[in-house]
């Protein structure tokens, strides 16, 4: 009789060949592995979606089996799509203290705190589920309690990096765990997935510790209030904020919600250490001396209602930007949020204030949280894998972080490219890629989740282009003769009353379609409805080169 043999599963469902909405999912036999549950912001054409998550049908078909979501820190990329994956899904989360404390923040905003089990683990903790271990280690990142995770299976160890970068004066003194690193590259590595985000960026990350010198130097030269606005989740950021203010004996006040709460909760955890007295409310920056004021808010990615958005329209009640005020952006802006956040400076350059924006390799004002090329051949190196899988990152980044990892003595026919989907399976040390799983994108648009599709996106991109005409159509029901003229509405296609004789035009033509209708007896209302549809796209097309969604609306009395 032939022993059956074990076989290990890998695949991502969202993260790869993307920024945002990070899932990797672990398999051993009839153990599965959740790592990371992030959301992703719409682009331009996806109107009125709110949020991008996984299509987690898999893992919904195989609940049974899922041991736990395990968290390697606390991003919206990687946390954000939580909420919704547990409305689906009762399954334990493991993570550490403040990722654990910004998770606990959205679950109660959906009510499900109580009825969720959330695990605090550290780099220390080791976890056992039955054939399969969990180990951690310790990470850099632009955020406090980022953990790398090792699963040891019977096959072999799998190594998930988490984000990284090696940053060797941390703040914090929250250093990487180099030794760690190594020794578990001693031990072996059968498969590494390590993040690729600044594969393209040659050199070293400088140090999270430089910013703040710059963040100092910047409130000493101003002469009025300072805004500066950052990722609400990047504490590291924040301390420097709240130091500098502290030497440059200025009062902090916070602006936006999400900036509110991760204060709140590093506050309470200990890793924000903000003096008693700074802190004010925003209605009280008005009775303040300008120049003893700091403001940091939400806003550096441009989103449209946002606190340095609104404050940069004169719409935030209580708070105002005045001339010679000093602005600073203490980020770079996420690709696609480019055209955003330059409305957002000229906006502000309006007001007549003083604007500090750019690369942070120029302004200092910003460094990034993620491995350049040679701290991701150091990760590489110190994990020694036998295969690899580049994540987190659109095509062009996986395809670097591969030369990378070759120029580094990983086989290139151990490196595997997947999409989300693809299945990496690996029995007796040998990998390959031959199945997909169910994979794709899911819109939160309010309180939907899945509801608004392609079809639905396609009719709101045709109605914000094109604009809507509706023709309502009223009919005999004992004869079908028409009872009176169409009414024709325009909505964001052509103004009405500037274009009379346009709607008379497409008016007659509807009675014309109507009339030849019924001498052909053929005066279904669907058919009448295809009719007016397509008779009415050709004329304004004819007369106005535009294709506006056209609805007839028939109503029989």
């Amino acid at each position: 009789m032939n022993k059956i043999e074990n076989k290990l599963s890998v695949f991502a469902l969202g993260g790869i060949n993307e920024i945002g909405k990070n899932m990797y999912v672990l398999q051993y036999e009839e153990d599965i592995f959740v790592i990371d549950c992030g959301s992703k912001f719409p682009d331009e054409s996806q109107l009125g979606i709110d949020l991008i998550i996984q299509d987690i049908s898999y893992l919904k078909q195989h609940r049974d089996k899922i041991r736990g979501l395990i968290v390697t820190h606390g991003h919206e990329d990687h946390i954000g799509g939580i909420p919704y994956f547990l409305k689906q899904l009762t399954i334990p989360v493991y993570s550490t203290g403040l990722t654990l404390g910004l998770i606990e923040l959205k679950l109660k905003e959906h009510g499900l705190l109580r009825q969720t089990e959330l695990v605090l683990v550290n780099s220390e903790s080791n976890l056992e589920f039955g054939s399969v271990s969990v180990s951690f280690f310790k990470v850099n990142h632009s955020i406090p309690d980022c953990l790398g995770v090792v699963f040891h299976t019977p096959e072999g160890s799998v190594v998930h990096t988490g984000d990284f970068k090696f940053d060797l004066t941390p703040l914090n003194n929250d250093y990487p765990d180099i030794h760690k690193m190594a020794e578990i590259g001693n031990n072996g590595v059968l498969l590494l997935l390590s993040e690729s985000t600044n594969a393209e960026r040659p050199g070293f990350n400088p140090s999270e510790r430089l910013v703040g010198g710059h963040i100092e130097e910047a409130f000493r030269k101003a002469r009025r209030k300072v805004f500066i606005s950052t990722f609400a989740s990047n504490v590291h950021r924040v301390q420097q904020v709240v130091d500098a203010a502290q030497k440059t004996n200025r009062k902090l006040a916070l602006l936006g919600r999400s900036m509110v709460n991760v204060v709140a909760v590093a506050s309470e955890l200990g890793y924000l250490k903000i003096p008693e007295g700074m802190l004010i409310e925003k209605n009280e920056i008005k009775g303040m001396d300008p120049e003893k004021v700091v403001v940091l808010c939400t806003g550096s990615q441009g989103e449209p209602m946002a606190a340095l958005s609104r404050l940069s329209t004169s719409s935030f009640r209580e708070v105002e930007v005045h001339p010679e005020d000093t602005i600073i952006f203490a980020s770079t802006p996420i690709p696609g949020n480019e055209k955003s956040v330059s409305r957002i400076i000229d906006n502000l350059f309006l007001l007549g204030a003083n604007v500090i924006y750019g690369s942070g390799t120029v302004t200092g004002m910003h460094v990034s949280g993620h491995a350049c090329q040679e701290e991701l051949k150091l990760m590489l190196t110190l994990m020694k894998p036998k295969y690899f899988i580049p994540i987190h990152g659109e095509f062009r980044m996986l395809y670097q972080h591969r030369l990378l990892a070759e120029s580094v003595g990983v086989k290139r026919d151990n490196i595997f490219i997947i999409n989300n989907g693809d299945v990496v399976d690996i029995t007796n040390q040998v990998a390959r890629q031959t199945r997909k799983v169910q994979s794709g994108k899911i819109f939160v648009d309010g309180m939907g989740i899945g509801d608004v599709g392609n079809i639905v996106l396609r009719d709101r991109k045709l109605l914000s282009e094109e604009g809507m005409l509706v023709i309502v159509v009223t009919l005999s029901k004992r004869d079908g003769q028409l009872i009176s003229d169409p009414d024709t509405i325009s909505r964001g296609f052509v103004y009405s009353r500037n274009s009379e004789e346009l709607m008379k035009e497409v008016n007659q033509l509807v009675i014309a379609s109507i009339n030849k209708l019924q001498a052909a007896n053929g005066n279904k209302k669907n058919i009448l409805k295809q009719e007016i549809k397509k008779s009415t796209e050709a004329l304004l097309f004819t007369r106005t080169k535009r294709k506006p969604m056209i609805l007839p609306i028939i109503i029989e009395i």
